[in-house]
């Protein structure tokens, strides 16, 4: 019998290559997807991707889509409070782990298993300690889709959000940012790949700034 998962979906490249990994594993069988969607501005946290692109996307992949629904002023204890019962509940249904597209983030490992441990849950993370650099090219000869959907100007300039992350991107990005963002240099959007069922339509939006630091391109959903 196949072990029952959930994936941590961000909508971004890690977490659609990190489905990829497990769905190639006869071992393990995806219950859901699991989104953390900022109710104020109905997006998803942190990547600012409107949610009605995320259901586009649960929807191509096959599978079921759990929201957990936060506010912009959510403590952290309030988070890992929803989280926890979200995750209680399929732990009641007999799944076991929740899958995370995480690369060599270590405290943000420890923080996952650590809140996953205290209600007997474990953390599965197939793409943990691979060269990011491998991994960025990887997806892109796979044949996923992605556009930039935000830039922290802490690290990258604007000019590179709303670009397409091909290998033209990786070229042009300077040689202190990872490959896949992992530090949190920019959040993505995929759109198509070898697990979807067809092409997440959308138009590309106006780029804002917020909080005087992140630059979001707005994707806009048509049909």
């Amino acid at each position: 019998m196949r072990e029952k998962v959930i994936l941590a979906w961000s909508g971004g490249k890690d977490s659609a290559l990190a489905l990829y990994e497990i769905l190639q594993n006869e071992n393990y069988e995806v219950m859901a997807l699991l989104t953390t969607v900022t109710s104020d501005y109905d997006r998803i946290s942190m990547h600012g991707v409107r949610r009605t692109l995320l259901e586009m996307q649960a929807e191509s992949l096959g599978l079921p889509l759990e929201k957990v629904l936060i506010t912009a002023k959510t403590s952290n204890e309030q988070y890992e409070a929803a989280m926890r019962e979200v995750l209680t509940k399929y732990k009641n249904a007999g799944v076991s782990a929740v899958v995370f597209g995480d690369i060599f983030l270590e405290d943000l490992k420890k923080y996952r298993e650590g809140n996953l441990a205290k209600i007997g849950m474990k953390g599965l993370f197939p793409l943990w300690k691979k060269d990011t650099t491998k991994l960025a090219h990887t997806f892109i000869d796979l044949g996923f889709k992605t556009i930039i959907a935000c830039v922290d100007t802490n690290f990258l300039d604007k000019i590179f959000v709303g670009r397409t992350f091909n290998k033209e991107f990786l070229a042009e990005l300077p040689a202190n940012i990872d490959p896949c963002g992992e530090n949190g240099e920019f959040h993505s959007f995929v759109y198509d790949g070898p697990i979807f069922k067809k092409r997440i339509a959308h138009d590309i939006g106006e780029v804002v700034l917020r909080e005087n630091r992140f630059y979001y391109c707005d994707l806009i959903p048509y049909d």
